[in-house]
């Protein structure tokens, strides 16, 4: 990454220790054959903050599991001995028990298109890849978390950053200052990356899972995608300068970079801006 895309953190403003607060008294099922990965999965869950992570080796574990225990996300292998992970992940969804909706990540070697098709339609909500770092592990478990928070009804569907206030139904993106609101102009496109990092609420989503839910008219990810969001985002920053100049170049550009190739939408809360 260039200089640009690596200003706005230090080690005192780390979004990944933020994630604690999303993970605390969480609890989390891993299903993995192999020892060390599945050894090295637990410990980084329990050190970033969930209560408890069980972990089995086999399909038939993790029904059995289920019967007993509520877990808030499933982290699940393709390939293991018996009842593989998709076959035990559609038994579950199947199911009427606590643990039929929870949000549920494939973790496989499998990683082709069809593969990630199959996996999807089978029930899972995201599908990654082996190797994959922790970071980028830690940062898609957080979304699926969110997503289930934001999928629970509630009175408004709007987000407020500051001064700043995101409509989803509407698709607006308005600015309130002074006592005055005003519209901040962005393409369709930009709307969609703005509302997926405002919605993080000042935690990182990596690059990767900004390509799959933004660019959905592409069905395949290019070599070249880092360098394509890249450019996009430097135009939206200065978009974003232009129309809420008034917050100062302190606050600009809204948009940081994170490590692990991502993204975050600065937390404005309690940002008092006056007029010019």
């Amino acid at each position: 990454m260039g200089d640009e895309l690596e200003q706005g953190f230090d080690g005192t403003d780390d979004p990944f220790a933020q994630l604690a607060g999303v993970f605390a008294g969480r609890h989390a099922l891993v299903l993995e054959d192999e020892p060390e990965l599945a050894s090295h999965v637990r410990d980084r869950l329990l050190k970033a903050g969930f209560e408890v992570v069980d972990v089995v080796d086999t399909g038939e574990a993790v029904l059995q599991a289920c019967r007993g225990n509520t877990y808030d996300v499933l982290i699940l292998d393709r390939m293991t001995k018996g009842l593989d992970g998709l076959s035990t992940l559609k038994q579950l969804r199947e199911g009427a028990g606590a643990n039929a909706e929870a949000p549920a990540l494939m973790l496989t070697a499998l990683g082709g298109e069809r593969q990630r098709v199959e996996g999807l339609l089978s029930g899972a909500d995201d599908y990654l890849s082996k190797p994959i770092g922790d970071e980028e592990l830690l940062a898609r478990i957080a979304a699926q978390l969110r997503r289930t928070v934001r999928n629970t009804p509630t009175a408004s569907s709007d987000l407020i950053n500051g001064p700043f206030r995101l409509s989803m139904g509407a698709r607006t993106l308005k600015l309130d200052l002074a006592g005055q609101s005003r519209l901040i102009d962005l393409s369709p496109l930009e709307f969609a990356i703005v509302a997926e990092l405002m919605t993080a609420r000042g935690q990182p989503v990596t690059k990767a899972m900004l390509w799959d839910r933004c660019w959905v008219e592409w069905n395949f990810l290019p070599e070249n995608f880092v360098n394509i969001i890249d450019a996009r985002i430097s135009a939206l920053r200065r978009r974003l300068k232009e129309q809420a100049a008034e917050l100062g170049d302190d606050l600009h550009p809204l948009i940081v970079s994170a490590r692990s190739q991502s993204l975050v939408f600065r937390d404005l809360t309690g940002v008092a801006v006056m007029a010019g």
